[in-house]
């Protein structure tokens, strides 16, 4: 219980230190059948029925074509009814010879939040919540610093300027390690069958190096977070 207690605690925080929620939201998650995604929605969900602030959750699921993984869509289409959220299910795909100086990551990534965006708004929803949690985002500033020369990484709440659309991002106060005890203590059911390209991408390489910064300093996790926090826009 104290795992579920700190999630819901940490859960909540996010919601009032970046003001992610309003009153009159329509929030889309994306679902993608992860255990981020999947805890996202039920946090959320459940949020949505305390009486302030009053706001609405869709949910959409984005396939990508070309891509070999795959989920039990009528295995998230019945969690997400249980939760009392209705799922859109959605497919496209992305041609990897068009753009060689891109991974199959970033492109994989830009198809389907395109299609997000364009679900928010044929379904009146004007937020977006996407599944990022706080190792996400210090793995994001770490290859941009490595791979960029820029220190920046994904806001937990970011205005759109070619969509009216905001992205928001309420698990990103908590670790990975937090959102897999949340996701042993619901049993979620994982992804049938994996994304090849998840053990490829310098995401993986990332993970190692902040393993080795707590080896060095324990509370590594937290300074390099509140450095993290003054890139986020105001």
């Amino acid at each position: 219980m104290k795992a579920e207690q700190r999630v819901k605690k940490l859960f909540e925080q996010a919601l009032k230190r970046y003001a992610l929620i309003e009153d009159g939201d329509r929030v889309l998650v994306g679902l993608s059948g992860g255990k981020d995604s999947m805890s996202l929605l039920e946090l959320l969900a459940l949020r949505s029925r305390v009486f302030k602030p009053r706001f609405e959750v869709e949910a959409a699921f984005v396939g990508m074509r070309n891509i070999p993984y795959k989920n039990d869509e009528d295995y998230l289409r019945g969690f997400a009814e249980s939760l009392g959220v209705r799922l859109h299910i959605f497919e496209t795909e992305f041609d990897e010879t068009t753009d060689e100086r891109r991974t199959h990551c970033f492109l994989c990534s830009w198809h389907r939040r395109k299609v997000l965006f364009d679900a928010a708004q044929r379904l009146g929803c004007n937020k977006i919540a996407l599944g990022h949690h706080r190792d996400d985002l210090m793995e994001t500033a770490l290859m941009n610093l490595t791979f960029e020369g820029k220190f920046h990484t994904m806001p937990p709440r970011l205005r759109m300027e070619k969509f009216p659309v905001e992205i928001i991002r309420p698990l990103c106060l908590l670790r990975e390690k937090d959102m897999q005890a949340f996701a042993d203590l619901r049993g979620y059911r994982q992804q049938v069958v994996k994304c090849p390209y998840e053990e490829a991408s310098h995401r993986a390489d990332m993970k190692e190096m902040i393993s080795r910064f707590e080896a060095l300093n324990p509370e590594f996790a937290y300074t390099f977070f509140t450095a993290i926090e003054r890139t986020f826009p105001e």
